[in-house]
């Protein structure tokens, strides 16, 4: 902790005391018990933020206006919810202190209101659909699985060094997806983990927002003005970002004008490229379109699934009988050979990994929290009224932990929740109670690509390899950032299943 921080601190603890004794401050009572958790024990902010939940009846007011002209209203409210991110969805807008946070994505698609996303989201999610595209990602999964993942850990167990699984997890997901949007490989899970600044920068850059989403607007770009706190790193990380991914547009533009492209491959920038000319829609060619929405893809390929994946491990290292249950239903699956890469077919037989993967997900949600912002007054199921100077929090974290929605044990991992009783299929819950692929026109497409890469990823290192998650000299605990990832990583050791 700097200096500034240091000093932040003290003065915050010395308005939390004069306030909690006299009451000279016009905050609410649940935002003071906030504020030392914040600065002073971060990484327990979401189970902060779940107790005052619990406290006051899933929604509560932070009464802030008096300082950044905003409320704050934070829910975990089921009919909520459902309320904002469906029936009254239009209404409910990212806002503009949301684009701010993100303004080095440019113009990308994600930061658009409704109505502009919901044209440009005709032609950008339209690679879903194309056959080759679902070829080319499980070809992908393969390619990476053999060259890059296996050999890594296979060096690693004969090393016997200790991993850091989130770190190796987000260096294959940062490969796999930008093979499949740019055509290119970054290489950066290789053994040895080589210096990648794109990675680094990708990961300062989640850090950044996340804090500019605590801060009021003032305190972030007085920060970055003076280059202190995590702004400091603002400038380096977007270069890095913007020259990487401007790299990539710059060489897909110039093969597709000299016609070099191989036909038989497919990548997302390619066919953005193909179809803006086919449209004769050529906005879509510009490099500032198309350099947004890859680094959007990027961010959406690789975080969500590095994190979880890292939590999965955390997980049934602490529940042995579920890992029990996973190795069981890979072995009936899979045939008893080393490296075995599994199909689409085999993988969907896997019913119990896939229902281990929803508890994580229930547990530790990737995106903890969804923020808009109403454009205009409106009255929530809850009965609080918000209007256009109320910042909406919808905490997914807290929606996990719910009594009311998973029962007594709902903080225990229990992937039979998510098992339907005697037909051995998936148990649907609505995105109104789990958040953890978003809800309403908002949603992730990408929901069934990233189960299928998750749990390749998951049987195919539990199919292979021994992992004892390293049980001293670390804290495994939520950090602060856009995505919900492990504070301080996951150390491991692997050893291999095969002689």
């Amino acid at each position: 902790m700097g200096y500034t921080e240091i000093f932040v601190t003290i003065i915050l603890a010395l308005l939390l005391f004069l306030a909690h004794q006299n009451r000279l401050f016009p905050w609410n009572w649940p935002l003071i018990k906030l504020v030392p958790t914040l600065y002073l024990k971060s990484h327990e902010l979401y189970d902060k933020i779940t107790q005052i939940l619990t406290e006051n009846n899933s929604t509560i007011v932070f009464k802030t206006s008096w300082f950044t002209k905003t409320d704050i209203l934070v829910t975990s409210d089921p009919a909520n919810v459902q309320h904002i991110l469906n029936s009254r969805y239009s209404i409910y807008q990212r806002g503009s202190e949301f684009r701010k946070a993100f303004d080095f994505f440019g113009n990308a698609i994600f930061l658009k209101d409704i109505e502009e996303w919901k044209e440009e989201k005709k032609f950008t999610h339209a690679f879903y659909k194309e056959n080759q595209f679902h070829k080319t990602y499980f070809k992908v999964i393969h390619q990476t699985l053999e060259k890059s993942l296996i050999p890594v850990l296979d060096h690693m167990s004969l090393q016997s060094q200790v991993l850091d699984m989130q770190i190796l997890f987000n260096r294959y997901m940062l490969d796999t997806t930008c093979l499949l949007v740019t055509g290119s490989d970054p290489g950066s899970l290789r053994i040895g983990f080589p210096k990648s600044p794109l990675l680094d920068a990708m990961d300062d850059m989640a850090e950044i927002v996340f804090c500019r989403h605590i801060l009021p607007e003032r305190v972030w770009k007085l920060q970055r003005w003076l280059g202190i706190g995590k702004e400091k790193k603002t400038a380096k990380a977007c270069n890095i970002l913007n020259q990487t991914i401007a790299d990539y547009v710059y060489e897909k533009q110039e093969l597709a004008a000299m016609n070099q492209e191989n036909g038989d491959d497919f990548d997302v920038l390619k066919f953005y490229l193909s179809k803006a000319v086919t449209k004769g829609s050529m906005k879509y060619t510009e490099k500032g379109f198309l350099a947004a929405n890859v680094m959007t893809l990027l961010y959406a390929g690789r975080d969500t699934s590095a994190a979880l994946l890292t939590w999965f491990f955390y997980l049934i290292s602490r529940n042995p009988l579920a890992e029990k249950k996973i190795l069981a239903e890979i072995r009936q699956n899979f045939p008893p050979r080393k490296h075995f890469l599994p199909s689409a077919e085999e993988l969907s037989k896997l019913l119990y990994l896939h229902c281990a993967l929803c508890e994580s997900l229930r547990l530790f949600p990737t995106t903890p929290v969804v923020i808009r912002e109403p454009i205009k007054e409106d009255v929530l199921p809850s009965g609080h009224r918000v209007d256009e100077n109320t910042k909406v929090i919808l905490c997914s974290y807290a929606m996990g932990r719910m009594p009311e929605i998973w029962g007594e044990d709902c903080k225990e991992f229990k992937p039979e929740r998510w098992m339907l009783a005697g037909k051995g299929g998936i148990k649907h819950v609505g995105s109104n109670r789990f958040l953890g692929f978003g809800s309403g026109p908002w949603a992730c497409p990408g929901k069934e690509l990233a189960f299928t890469r998750m749990k390749a990823v998951a049987a195919t290192i539990l199919h292979n390899f021994n992992v004892e998650v390293v049980p001293a000299g670390q804290t495994v605990c939520p950090g602060v950032s856009a995505v919900l990832t492990v504070k301080h990583g996951l150390k491991a050791i692997v050893s291999s299943k095969w002689i």
